[in-house]
């Protein structure tokens, strides 16, 4: 008995599947010539997107066979993208950009749309024209599903990549991992580097307070990291070369309430740990000074420092104060006749046998020498615990 004819739409469908490998060969052929990008790219990724093209070809063939339009949409989107997508490696979705797939997706579409009318004629033509666009309409919602699942898991490992950097740096763990980490994170060491600690502001997601600092960073052409811990905002930033400006100019991601304490600046990420430590040390102790400055420098918390316990800052001290006045001599001793005498010049003029002026004259050299004014409260606050550590170190 003689066969019974295919359905139109049957009959419309086994012609196209036995064109099917003419049609992807004609997709990418046409991508050698009208897409410069893809030259460029190496063999093996030239070979997935061919076989991305052939899956993208296959699966509009099926599709159609099966009943294409009168059905519903294809399949869902993650469906559609597992079958177009699956066979190439998760790797081609860093080579290859969203607009260049974009691109790729709407080349093949015209390819094929142009080769129909050598394979199909007449009311099937018509009607795989129609079916085409409904299938590269579904393609370019799968298409941006894959970029968007690729950037979010991207941004995920990021920001825990993000995490770990900085409490590395906190944890003075910082060894060539953590620099191959930053520099994955964009980190450009280009010297200079000190960190910010202040409180979380309420209300703001850690996304929008990342995205806030990077920006403001950005601005003054410093590198930043972030993280939170706790109740505390830290960021890590780079090419800082002042950073009391640094601070200053990302506040405003900081709680508007609280004090902000910046870190001394270090040579390097490699030496980030210090100033670190440094500005926990002097944002555990900032209550001690109500009135201090927003953002404030930890050096400027010294002697809260030195009576919340911090070592290094007693050391400080000793080593960069009381040493360099007890070199000088008559610096050491003119500082405590000051201090001892109601920090009055004149008291200390007839303590040691000379001129108001000639008082005057080396207090300001104590400053030049110390970095604290001994005519200040705070600097005298400083300059008097360093003769009190510089005599119980025996010196």
């Amino acid at each position: 008995m003689p066969r019974a004819p295919l359905p139109p739409r049957a009959s419309a469908a086994s012609r196209l599947r036995r064109s099917a490998g003419a049609l992807s060969t004609a997709a990418t052929a046409g991508m050698e010539e009208q897409l410069p990008w893809f030259s460029e790219l190496s063999a093996q990724d030239r070979s997935w997107v061919g076989v991305i093209v052939q899956a993208g070809v296959q699966n509009f063939v099926e599709w159609y066979a099966a009943g294409g339009p009168t059905l519903g949409t294809p399949q869902g989107g993650t469906e559609l993208a597992a079958t177009v997508f699956g066979a190439a490696p998760r790797a081609l979705a860093g080579v290859i950009t969203l607009q260049q797939t974009v691109d790729l997706v709407r080349l093949s579409i015209d390819v094929v749309e142009a080769s129909v009318d050598d394979v199909l004629e007449g009311e099937d033509a018509e009607a795989v024209h129609a079916a085409i666009l409904r299938y590269a309409r579904e393609v370019a919602f799968a298409t941006a599903e894959v970029y968007a699942r690729a950037a979010e898991a991207r941004g995920a490992w990021d920001a825990r990549l993000e995490a770990l950097v900085v409490d590395a740096v906190l944890r003075a763990e910082t060894d060539e991992t953590l620099l191959s980490r930053a520099s994955a994170l964009g980190w450009r060491a280009r010297g200079e580097a000190c960190v910010v600690i202040g409180r979380v502001p309420a209300q703001r997601s850690e996304a929008d307070l990342f995205e806030h600092a990077r920006h403001l960073a950005r601005s003054l052409d410093l590198d930043a990291l972030c993280a939170v811990q706790g109740d505390r905002l830290v960021l890590l930033l780079g090419g800082a070369h002042d950073p009391r400006a640094a601070g200053t100019a990302l506040l405003d991601v900081f709680d508007p309430g609280s004090p902000v304490v910046v870190g001394p600046s270090v040579a390097d990420l490699a030496e980030a740990q210090h100033s670190a430590r440094t500005a926990q040390s002097a944002f555990r102790v900032v209550p001690g000074w109500p009135d201090a400055p927003r953002p404030v420098l930890a050096d400027e918390l010294l002697p809260e420092r030195v009576l919340g316990g911090d070592g290094h800052a007693r050391r400080h001290l000793v080593e960069e104060v009381y040493l360099a006045l007890l070199e000088s001599g008559e610096a050491l001793e003119t500082l405590r006749a000051y201090l001892e005498g109601s920090r009055s010049i004149e008291a200390a003029a007839r303590t040691l046998f000379v001129h108001a002026n000639t008082v005057r004259y080396r207090l300001r050299r104590i400053t030049e020498l110390t970095g604290h004014d001994p005519t200040t409260p705070r600097g005298g606050l400083a300059l008097q615990l360093a003769l009190i550590l510089g005599r119980q170190a025996g010196h």
